[in-house]
């Protein structure tokens, strides 16, 4: 059976840092508030579950491994993503601890998590194997500690409070960060292989699908898992750590707790049937394109933008459709004379086999940044990484070959 981030004690986590900073278990256990021999049985214990020495016993004091290092580093991460989900959402007027986040337990925090993840006390014991009355008890102990309510019924559903989600996006964060580091020291090179990948449109079309191949030729027990979506439908997925990276359309500024990479930038077309009227016209004019419908993004999105530039200063033609989904907008090209802004990549089977057509030359100003999108303060596994070389690599031949 695999071992799950709150299987492993959070005080004892906790505890490793002041064992890495003071280099003396007595020392350490002064600064925690443990006795030495709890946290000597502690450490023993989380080094069994890990399967690895975390520090060398030494006559004068103990000395971290590289295992106890990045596992110092990770829960200290982990535990910091915990103090900031209390310190912004926990706040109970006086009625909660001062830190509610050193008291609470990895059962109580798993429990809570199961319950917002499955939407109901009933689906969190089905997923968890634990039984009602306990979850019950593991939420009423984290709202006293914290003062508020996580959670209250509305009808026959429950809805989880604006401090629920703070908690339950801080419980998932430390939560990656510690099977992170579970995955890197262990033993087993299987464990700690997954990369969860946010798809945006664009990068479904032939960026992902050839790096992915790449990253099982040289990481066969990689385990990845695409969630396919807009921007809108993935970046809180992201800022909740539920996805380690999105790729795609980057967002001009960044938003405030997310990192930005480009990779190359991607020339927009305007897209039609094949047989459009306007298909053997070399260079139409904005008059020309202004005669017909257009499937334009939803507000706010680089798509949308693209489309109000290429109209700006002349009357915008009509516009019946939003819509986000490539496979959507394809089929509605296909049966209607409407027009499209799309990427190349995005048509290019459609294209080729002769049901879609490039409409006129590429636009001038239809320039839009494809890279990746990372939680700020994010530290990718080996195999992350790897990806991410992966994803740089295939974004330079993208920019060699728009060159040429």
């Amino acid at each position: 059976m695999s071992l799950a981030p709150f299987d492993l004690n959070l005080r004892h986590l906790r505890a490793l840092a002041a064992i890495v900073a003071q280099g003396s278990m007595s020392a350490a256990a002064q600064a925690v508030s443990l006795s030495q021999p709890a946290l000597t049985q502690g450490l023993a214990k989380i080094e069994r579950q890990l399967g690895t020495p975390l520090f060398d016993r030494r006559a004068d004091g103990v000395r971290p491994t590289e295992a106890g290092l990045l596992m110092a580093e990770r829960a200290s991460a982990a535990l910091d993503h915990l103090a900031e989900a209390t310190r912004s959402g926990l706040r109970g007027g006086g009625r909660g601890f001062a830190r509610p986040d050193l008291l609470m337990t990895a059962t109580q925090l798993h429990a809570f998590l199961s319950l917002v993840e499955a939407g109901s006390f009933a689906g969190a014991a089905v997923r968890t194997g634990i039984t009602q009355p306990a979850l019950h008890r593991a939420v009423r102990d984290l709202e006293q500690l914290g003062g508020v309510p996580l959670a209250e019924r509305s009808g026959r559903g429950l809805v989880v409070t604006a401090a629920g989600r703070k908690l339950a996006r801080g419980v998932r964060l430390a939560a990656t960060e510690i099977a992170a580091a579970i995955g890197e020291i262990s033993p087993d090179p299987g464990v700690g292989s997954r990369i969860t990948i946010g798809a945006m449109p664009l990068s479904r079309a032939l960026l992902l699908p050839r790096v992915i191949a790449a990253l099982v030729r040289v990481e066969p027990r990689a385990a990845i898992d695409i969630r396919e979506g807009s921007w809108r439908e993935l970046v809180d997925p992201l800022r909740d750590g539920a996805i380690d990276l999105m790729v795609g359309a980057l967002r001009d500024p960044p938003p405030a707790g997310l990192d930005q990479e480009a990779l190359f930038e991607d020339r927009l077309v305007v897209v039609g049937r094949a047989g459009h009227p306007l298909g053997e016209m070399r260079q139409p004019t904005l008059a020309d394109y202004a005669r017909y419908g257009w499937i334009i993004g939803h507000a706010e999105t680089p798509l949308r933008q693209h489309w109000h530039d290429l109209f700006a200063g002349h009357p915008a033609p009509p516009a019946p459709i939003e819509c986000g989904s490539v496979m959507v907008i394809r089929g509605v090209l296909r049966e209607s004379d409407l027009l499209t802004l799309l990427s190349p990549e995005q048509v290019a089977m459609e294209v080729e086999s002769g049901v879609l057509a490039q409409i006129g030359p590429p636009l001038p100003r239809g320039q839009r940044a494809i890279g990746i999108t990372t939680r700020t303060g994010w530290r990718p596994t080996l195999v992350q990484q790897r990806f991410l070389a992966l994803l740089r690599e295939a974004g330079d031949v993208t920019r060699l070959q728009e060159s040429e």
